[in-house]
């Protein structure tokens, strides 16, 4: 109200609101929401920059079946303004592709197929380039080679209203190189050498990777070298085609309308895997249609059916084939390399499943004493205190760790079981390699694995294995330590007992002292036998025998769900919830 008069507002119609509505780009999206990325922060801006750059650079390398040697120089210009570069020995890019590749978002060749690799999506590296263009305006430079004709080198940069390349500055270079060598100067960014900067990512890049070699110089010029401890590429995984039990009905609907497939019964087992004779015919049974009708045909309340019929169907658990594993010889290889322990023990489980239809694994290493742990600035000097390494599908991940299901798995076990009375500030370090077709990271960041049942139960048992390893080392090694300062303290004594004796006794001084040591030698021996006793009657004090049962009886289960012959045995429903620990 105003002088005593009522204002009215003007009704804005639809068409004049029509006139505002823009399409937007995905360019755009993530142009004004970069954070969505984990371009945040300015130590994990930089990081993350190196992160998206080497774990391209190892997935190409591998996918070319080549040994890769990567290169990476930090170079500051000013205050919060860093040139960043990253070689590769890897097959290039071709001219046609290098746009898309690292300046085109969503575009890639990971994203469509379900197998095993550290990125997913298609964004990080064209968000580099987007990065570079908005705090710098400057494009990313690039050299590429194939090792095919000359090597070229252009400028990159991305129209984010269209989400397209913009290509500059393209020519030959007269010399030969095969690989990509990527240059991008950004702003408002941090060098710190801290757990969360990018030399202690490269440190955990080259533990989980350790056929790659990393040369790494610092921006004070500083220059730290990885080297390989392992000649051998691992075998690449192999794509796999999607599990009945982790299809949605939009899935099955859209693959019905690409596939090659003439009728719905051949568009199943040609797409979906682990689809033999008897399943269909169980779905046949299932359905109210017939599976010999055009599969571009099918409706949405078909699609329904379809997803119902193979919830109450038995399937074999997904394939393997897309997961390879980095194998329990090498990582304890790479972790006496890197963390030289004084005791590791190294686990890597059989592969598993979550959410109905996605094959995962989960390896574990457990490292205690020597530089194990993390080194932190205590009231008393430096001490040593939990270092979680976690990996998803070989990628570090240094941030976000109170919501990842590695470290929910990690606190949720009973150290003290396994002899480590406090493990926050014990001297260990635990590396968890999480594998996947499809990692279920809570953010485009994926910098966490969200805590799915199946995923964080797996993590819990095979830290609780690899526990118990520890556990009788530590148990051992304290247990030694007691009986050296048991027998230390008794023969400190002895001189006094024995002039004590020799006064009251007259006895002869060293008929005595070898009597008293005699005395001393039985009592550690009667010591050393009731504890081997009472380790064994109580499962070494750790839980091992009810873990030990859990284990057998997972096992047991396993083996009589193998499916030896079809017609005989039922197979393995996937996405079954395992036991954990009570």
């Amino acid at each position: 109200m105003s002088d005593g008069k009522i204002l009215e507002s003007k009704i804005v119609d639809a068409e004049h609101m029509a006139k505002e509505f823009k399409e937007h780009s995905v360019a755009e999206f993530f142009k004004k929401n970069k954070q969505m990325l984990g371009l945040y922060g300015k130590v994990r801006t930089l990081t993350t920059v190196i992160h998206e750059y080497v774990s391209n650079s190892i997935d190409a390398c591998e996918e070319a079946n080549i040994l890769p040697d990567i290169e990476v120089k930090i170079e500051e210009i000013s205050p919060e303004y860093y040139e960043i570069m990253v070689k590769d020995n890897g097959p290039g890019l071709t001219q046609e592709t290098v746009g898309k590749a690292l300046g085109q978002l969503l575009a890639g060749t990971k994203f469509h197929r379900l197998i095993q690799s550290r990125g997913q999506q298609g964004i990080g590296a064209s968000g580099i380039t987007m990065l570079s263009q908005t705090t710098t305006g400057k494009p990313t430079r690039v050299i590429t080679g194939t090792g095919k004709g000359k090597p070229i080198s252009l400028e990159i940069s991305i129209d984010p209203k269209l989400n397209r390349p913009k290509i500059a500055n393209l020519k030959e270079l007269d010399r030969d190189f095969r690989g990509l060598a990527v240059q991008a100067k950004i702003k408002g960014i941090l060098y710190r050498d801290s757990e969360q900067g990018p030399l202690e990512y490269l440190r955990r890049t080259a533990i989980a990777n350790p056929h790659t070699q990393i040369k790494f110089t610092d921006p004070t010029g500083q220059k730290f070298l990885f080297k390989r401890s392992a000649a051998a590429i691992p075998k690449p995984p192999i794509a796999v085609k999607p599990h009945p039990k982790g299809v949605t009905v939009d899935e099955i609907v859209t693959l019905s309308k690409y596939t090659k497939a003439r009728n719905v019964s051949s568009f199943l087992r040609s797409d979906f895997d682990r689809m033999g004779q008897k399943s269909l015919e169980q779905i046949s049974k299932k359905v109210s249609f017939d599976l010999k009708k055009d599969p571009k045909q099918l409706r949405w309340d078909e699609a329904e059916e379809i997803v119902k019929a193979f919830k109450a169907t038995d399937f074999i658990a997904p394939s393997a084939d897309a997961l390879r594993p980095i194998g329990e010889e090498r990582i304890k290889k790479s972790l006496e390399n890197i963390v030289e322990p004084e005791f590791s023990h190294v686990l890597t489980r059989k592969p598993q499943v979550y959410s109905g239809g996605f094959p995962f694994q989960v390896e574990i290493g457990i490292c205690y004493g020597g530089k194990s742990g993390r080194t932190v600035q205590g009231n008393e000097g430096q001490e040593k205190r939990l270092e979680i390494m976690r990996f998803a599908n070989r990628a570090p991940l240094l941030f976000d760790t109170g919501n990842c299901a590695i470290t929910k798995a990690v606190h949720s076990i009973d150290w003290k079981r396994y002899d480590i009375k406090d493990i926050d500030r014990a001297p260990v370090t635990i590396l968890v390699n999480f594998l996947s077709v499809y990692v279920p990271y809570t953010g485009a960041g994926k910098q966490a694995i969200a805590d799915e049942e199946e995923i964080l139960e797996e993590i819990r048992l095979a830290l609780m294995q690899s526990g118990r390893k520890a556990g009788r080392y530590i148990s051992t090694k304290r247990k030694e330590a007691e009986r050296m300062m048991k027998r230390e303290l008794f023969y400190k004594y002895i001189p006094e007992i024995v002039a004590a004796l020799n006064a009251i006794t007259n006895d002869n001084k060293e008929m005595l002292d070898k009597k008293l040591r005699k005395i001393v030698l039985t009592k550690l021996k009667l010591d050393d036998a009731k504890d081997a006793k009472e380790a064994k009657e109580n499962g070494e004090a750790n839980g091992e025998e009810e873990a030990g049962k859990k284990e057998e009886k997972k096992g047991k289960e396993e083996e009589k769900k193998e499916p030896k012959k079809e017609e005989k045995k039922k197979p393995k429903k996937a996405g079954k919830k395992k036991q954990g620990e009570k």
